[in-house]
């Protein structure tokens, strides 16, 4: 039993890891940008090359450290509710407990904290200027800080793995175009509300044909 959790928490882990840190890349950039060593040095040689790259590549390691922390925490919550849920209900994208999942998430996509935690999401120069700490522990407690808003924003979609399968890789390319889309294009908040609206569909007709 604890080697089964083990491996089903890796693999939720490995997933979220997968694709969750495309959507964290514009962040890094930005906390390069305003990092200490970057920005001392394109201030006092905006000609020149930049130095100061290793406390760039610190803070970026120690915030995406924070950052996936909040991913295995959720990780390992999902593997042990996977793992109770699977020994009652049987698991699959068309059964009763599949509609329940795919019409909560379309509903969270639609709500006003789904919407409150893609507002942060959409724009990292906001918290860091509103939240910038300095030094290796600030760079951690800003990742964990972001983390938190940023699973507060993709929860209820990562939740879907339970039904579509956490190593269904089609599935999982599919939501993962949808938290990418919604966080980073253009009128993503837009195409994330049409996507809950999709979700709801779907699992209204789950439950009809089940």
């Amino acid at each position: 039993m604890s080697s089964s959790f083990l491996l089903a928490a890796l693999m939720w882990f490995g997933m979220m890891a997968a694709m969750m840190l495309p959507v964290s890349i514009p962040w890094v950039r930005v906390l390069a940008s305003l990092s200490d060593g970057g920005g001392r040095a394109a201030r006092a040689d905006p000609g020149g090359e930049v130095p100061g790259g290793w406390p760039r590549l610190r803070s970026g390691a120690l915030f995406l450290a924070g950052y996936l922390s909040v991913w295995l925490l959720f990780s390992v919550a999902a593997a042990a509710v996977q793992l109770g849920t699977a020994a009652v209900v049987p698991l699959g994208r068309d059964g009763p407990l599949a509609g329940f999942l795919l019409v909560g998430a379309g509903l969270y996509q639609l709500s006003p904290v789904k919407a409150a935690c893609l507002r942060h999401c959409r724009n990292p120069l906001t918290y860091f200027l509103t939240r910038w700490r300095d030094g290796p522990r600030g760079a951690l407690g800003m990742g964990w800080g972001h983390g938190l808003y940023c699973l507060g924003c993709c929860w209820a979609l990562m939740a879907l793995a339970l039904v579509l399968g956490v190593m269904n890789l089609l599935w999982m390319a599919v939501l993962a175009a949808v938290v990418f889309t919604e966080n980073v294009a253009p009128g993503g908040a837009a195409i994330g509300r049409v996507a809950g609206v999709g979700l709801v569909v779907w699992g209204v007709v789950v439950w009809v044909t089940s």
